[in-house]
Formats: C-alpha cells, structure tokens, sequence
C-alpha cells in the first residue's frame, strides 16, 4: 500500500499547515488538475472499455486503510487441491485512458501519487481515481485479474491474467481483518490471508529477502507543541503485501519468459549503507552482532518498540535506489532482479497512484496469452521508465522533506537543549546526527573526525518546519 511515511491526527492547522503549503510550493508537486483532463476524466467514467470475460461471481474483497477511496487492488484466497489459489483483481486504468490523450498525457506528467501529512496529490482525477476505476464494493469494475495457484509450501505452480468484470464485495480495514483473524471468526478467503502470508513470508526468507515493516511516523498536537510517536504496522499488513510481492514476482517472470518488459531491479546492498546502518543500531541501542546479516536482524525487529521503529525507517531510506529496467527482443538486462525481494519483480499492483503500473499489466496480459505488448506500450516504455525515474526521485524528496518538516516540528520550542546522539555520517566535520530521544535525524556540524559512529550529546541549534530542517553541534 502506497502512503505517507508520516501521517498528522487531525487536521493540521496555523505554522505545520503553512510550512506544508510552503513545502508543496518549494518542491513544484503538480496542482489542480487541467479543464481538458477533468473533462476526459467525466467521459470515460461515463464509458469505459469494457471486457468480455465476468468474473464478478468471485467474491472478492479489498483491505486499505479506513476511509480509502482510491482502490487499487482487491483479493480473494481458496483451497486449491493440496495447496491454494489466490484471485487477485487489480484496477483496470487503461480501460479508461486513451493513450497519449489528455489524461495519457498529464498521468506522464504526474506520473505518482504524492503524500503529506494533511493529504495526497493524485495521479488521476478523483472522478476515476476515488469513483469509476476504483474497486468499490458493489461496483462492478473493469480489471486486470490474476489467478496464481500455490503448492502446499507456498511456491507459484501456474499464473493466470486476463482482463474481466469484476464485483467486490467488502471494503475491509486492516485493523478488522487482524481482529477477526487473531479472534478465529474470519471466513476462510480472509482466515486464509494469514495462512499464505505467512507461507510467502517463508519463502521470502528462504530466497534471503526482506520486508521492510516501516511504521508510519504520528505527529501528535497538543498544547501547542507535537509529538512524534509511530503507528507500527500490523501482521495483517505484511501478509497483504505478500500477495502484492507475489503478484509482481509473477508478472517479472511473464516477461522474463516473453522477452519483453519493465523490472523493478536494485542491486546489493552497498557497503556503506550498511556500515552507516550499523552506526544508527548503535546510536538506538539496537544489538547487532556481526554473524547476523542485515535480513535477519531487520526480521527480528518489533515496529511497536520506537528504537526499532526508527532504525526501520532508516533502513527505507539508505539501502540504495532501486530503478526501472526496460527491456525487448529477448535481451535480458545483466540486473533482473530486486535485492530487497531477493527474485526478479515488478510494479504492477497499483495503476491508480503509479504511472509504469498501467503498462507492466499490458505486458503481463499480452505475454500470459502469447502475443505482443500493444504498439502504445512498446512505444512508450522508455519514456515511462525515464518519467518513473523522474517521479520516484520527486516522492523521495516529497517523503524526506515530509519527515524533516514533521521533525523540525516535533524539536521546535527546544532550540539550545542538548540530547543524547550518535554521529552516522560525517565528512569534513559536517554529516548527519540520529538522536537518541525523540528518535530523530538532523544535519550536525562541527562534529571532529573520531565522533563517527560515537554517542555524544548534541545541542539542538536549528528546528525550522517552514525549511524542514533540523541542526546540532556537539554539545
């Protein structure tokens, strides 16, 4: 699930919402959607290209969090024989965009779904995003549906994808999901989510992947000041995200064998994130012994313990830049495969916030039935993957800035006080500082050449929302 890595409870008013339009105004994010585009958009809500195959007899449901309108995906898990059969709907945008029209056109300018604190800046006008292209329940929609049939132990024996109509049935939280599934009272296609996803986080482990349980950072306002807690993610989260992961790795090995497509590749892991990582675990008093490999400690860790949840948000942030691989003709790149996911992989689940998503499930379709992508597809993938690379370096300015500005809030008011720190990068007496508490990151300067990777206290000189920027100097 694509989202803020910060959320604000409540509506943020007065200095953060003032520092947040600021932020939006100094990153260039898009703004209002244009006349043409929003008039495309009412049209093609209206008239969608519909498939022929139905399949709204599958009683599919989605899980999002509470209030989520933009829909991606929806699921349903079965015993299949001796193993399981997992039905996986996902929106179906291409349904209602004609390529290089004007929605084609401003979804390549957009490109993503930005997040902040207090809202999100849509790929698609809400008019599909929220309501025609969404898989509502009780709707019936246009989707790409794959059907990926599991042995006993978890591993893929078939995969299946094809347009169809499809109808979901409930909208579920997944709070409720957990509840029901901790309470033994969910239906088996729910009951079953645990049982496959915690099979595929076997085989996750197995392969040497990692998934990263990064909790979402909570600004809290009260008395006129902030305070920043975490909102760990629920094991019902992981096991949704399975089937995610399971969907792209299924959709990279179509194309690997079909010769043509888009990978989502990054290779291993370089040293020095690594040793930069072994400073901040030592900074948050995390143990990490040297026999234990970055996969297994990040397994171990507890989302719910702050320490670990900021060392997990760390992690998200300094493990490498994954990219885009396009690829024709049967010339398989030398990187096929994705360090963190451990196996070739794609992005194809999320088509209504990400642009690639829309032509990595023409590819898949076009390759399941032994045919070539559709010309507009060919055409555009380097263009699509040039615009992603674009984009995705704009949400990682968007995420970052997001997190410093709700930091400098959380800080502001206790400019001159000293906290207990350690120095995870330095260069030329200047690098970057993670306090101990509140689990913070900001800029440190003046900090001598022996203070890497060493606990010091640092005074707090700087805490500045409107620029999101927090500094220290060795107190």
């Amino acid at each position: 699930m694509l989202r803020s890595p910060v959320h604000v409870t409540g509506a943020p008013k007065g200095p953060l919402r003032g520092a947040l339009d600021a932020l939006r105004t100094r990153l260039d994010v898009p703004g209002a959607f244009p006349p043409d585009v929003l008039a495309e958009a009412d049209r093609a809500a209206r008239d969608p290209v519909l498939p022929v195959y139905d399949a709204t007899d599958i009683p599919l449901f989605t899980i999002d969090p509470p209030g989520s309108l933009d829909l991606d995906q929806a699921l349903h898990l079965s015993r299949h024989g001796t193993g399981y059969r997992v039905r996986y709907a996902i929106a179906d945008v291409a349904a209602f965009v004609v390529p290089d029209g004007p929605l084609d056109r401003e979804a390549r300018r957009r490109v993503n779904t930005f997040y902040f604190p207090d809202g999100r800046i849509p790929l698609h006008p809400p008019v599909l995003s929220e309501g025609a292209a969404s898989l509502l329940p009780g709707q019936t929609r246009p989707a790409v549906l794959w059907t990926i049939d599991l042995d006993a132990d978890g591993r893929t024996t078939a995969v299946d994808v094809r347009r169809a109509l499809v109808r979901s049935r409930a909208r579920l939280d997944y709070a409720g999901v957990q509840q029901e599934i901790d309470a033994g009272t969910a239906e088996e296609p729910v009951a079953l989510l645990q049982t496959v996803g915690r099979l595929r986080e076997g085989q996750e482990a197995e392969r040497g992947g990692v998934s990263l349980r990064v909790p979402e950072q909570e600004i809290v306002a009260h008395d006129h000041t902030y305070e920043l807690t975490y909102r760990a993610p629920l094991p019902a989260d992981g096991w949704n995200a399975q089937i995610s992961l399971l969907t792209g790795m299924a959709a990279a090995d179509l194309m690997l064998a079909h010769g043509t497509g888009v990978l989502r590749t990054l290779p291993p892991t370089p040293v020095g994130a690594v040793d930069r990582l072994r400073r901040t675990a030592f900074a948050l008093h995390i143990d990490w012994p040297h026999h234990v490999s970055y996969a297994q400690l990040v397994r171990s860790l507890d989302p719910r313990e702050p320490r670990h949840a900021a060392f997990l948000q760390a992690c998200a942030t300094v493990m490498g830049h994954a990219d885009y691989t396009v690829f024709r003709d049967h010339r398989i790149p030398e990187l096929t495969t994705h360090a963190a996911v451990a196996a070739p992989y794609t992005h194809c689940t999320a088509p209504l916030r990400r642009l690639v998503d829309r032509y990595t499930g023409e590819i898949a379709i076009a390759a399941c039935a032994g045919k070539e992508p559709p010309e507009w597809v060919d055409a555009a993938l380097d263009a699509v993957r040039a615009r992603m690379a674009e984009g995705g370096r704009l949400a990682n300015k968007v995420d970052r800035a997001c997190i410093a500005l709700v930091e400098a809030a959380v800080l502001q008011g206790r400019v001159g006080e000293v906290f207990q720190g350690c120095v995870v990068e330095l260069e030329d007496h200047r690098g970057t500082v993670q306090v101990e508490s509140p689990a913070v990151i900001g800029e440190i300067r003046g900090a001598g050449p022996g203070t890497l990777g060493e606990r010091l206290p640092v005074r707090l000189t700087e805490a500045d929302p409107q620029a999101a920027k927090v500094s220290f100097v060795p107190a």
